[in-house]
C-alpha cells in the first residue's frame, strides 16, 4: 500500500478500538482517541523504515534517510542469517524485519517502557515522531518539498505539545486502561503496535504479500508472504486502492469514531 492508505487505515483502526472500548466499558477520553488515532496513523507508515524511498525516509530529512539505509542492511542481514531453504534470494531488506509481529510487538513495548520511564519529554517525542508521520501520510500531497517539511515539523511539535498538556489534566487520559501510579501513558505503544500490523496487513493484501509471521516458519519457509489468494491481491497505488479501501478506511473511522464518543 502507499502512504496515505496506510495512514488512513491505521487511524481507522485505532477509532474502531475506541468503539470497541467504549462497548467494553473502558470508553476513552477524548484526548486519547485523538492522540492515538494520530499516533497510530503515523505508526502505520513506520515499518517502510526498511525502504529508502518510502515517505518515512522523507520524512525527518537525512537524520530518517540515514536511519532507513542502517534498517534496510539490518533487515536483509536478519533476512539472511534466518531464512530456510524455501524462502527466495533477495538484493535487500524491505518488507523482511520490520513487517513481522514481533517487530511491531517490540517497537510499542519500547515506546510505553520509554513513556514511563522517560517523563514529558519522551512523551513528547513519541508524539512528536507520530505527529509528523501521520501529516505525512494524512496530508500526502500538501508535504511535498524541503520547505513544507519545516511547517510540517513546526505542526507536528506544536500539535504534540498542546496534546501532551490536555492529556496531563486529570480525567483526560494519560492514565486511560493503565491506572497504577507510575502507569501514565503506558498506553502509548498499544497504538504503535496497532499501527504496524495494519500496515503488515495492508501489504499482505498486495501482489508480494507479508511475512507477518516471521519468526514462525510456514512449511519450507520461515519468511512466509502471508496474504489472500493471488486473485485477490492488487498492486500498491492501484484503483483498488484508491478507489475502494480508502473510502472504506474513511467511512468506517467515521463510524468508529461515532460509537467510541456515544453519538450512536
Amino acid at each position: 500500500m502507499m502512504g496515505p492508505a496506510h495512514s488512513l487505515s491505521g487511524a481507522a483502526a485505532w477509532l474502531g478500538v475506541g468503539a470497541a472500548a467504549a462497548a467494553a466499558g473502558h470508553g476513552m477520553p477524548w484526548p486519547v482517541l485523538l492522540a492515538g488515532a494520530l499516533i497510530c496513523a503515523g505508526a502505520a507508515l513506520a515499518p517502510d523504515l526498511d525502504h529508502k524511498a518510502a515517505t518515512i525516509s522523507r520524512a525527518f530529512g537525512p537524520l530518517s534517510r540515514w536511519l532507513c539505509e542502517i534498517v534496510d542492511k539490518l533487515s536483509y542481514a536478519v533476512y539472511k542469517a534466518t531464512k530456510k531453504q524455501g524462502d527466495p534470494r533477495r538484493s535487500g531488506g524491505h518488507r523482511t524485519l520490520t513487517h513481522t509481529w514481533l517487530w511491531a510487538v517490540l517497537i510499542g513495548g519500547g515506546a510505553s517502557v520509554l513513556a514511563i520511564t522517560g517523563g514529558r519529554w519522551a512523551v513528547l517525542a513519541i508524539l512528536f515522531a507520530h505527529m509528523v508521520l501521520a501529516i505525512e501520510g494524512l496530508l500526502w500531497r500538501a508535504t511535498r518539498g524541503s520547505s513544507a517539511d519545516v511547517l510540517v515539523w513546526l505542526l507536528a511539535a506544536t500539535s504534540s505539545w498542546i496534546l501532551a498538556g490536555v492529556l496531563d489534566k486529570p480525567g483526560n487520559g494519560s492514565d486511560w486502561l493503565f491506572t497504577a501510579p507510575g502507569q501514565e501513558y503506558l498506553w502509548l505503544g498499544l497504538p504503535i503496535v496497532l499501527g504496524a500490523l495494519v500496515h503488515d496487513i495492508g501489504d499482505a493484501l498486495t501482489v508480494s504479500g507479508c511475512p507477518i509471521l516471521w519468526p514462525i516458519p510456514v512449511g519450507r519457509k520461515r519468511w512466509y508472504p502471508v496474504g489472500p489468494p493471488k486473485a485477490m491481491r492488487f498492486r500498491a497505488g492501484s484503483w483498488v486502492e484508491l478507489k475502494v479501501l480508502m473510502p472504506v478506511f474513511m467511512v468506517l473511522g467515521g463510524v468508529g469514531c461515532a460509537a467510541a464518543l456515544n453519538v450512536i
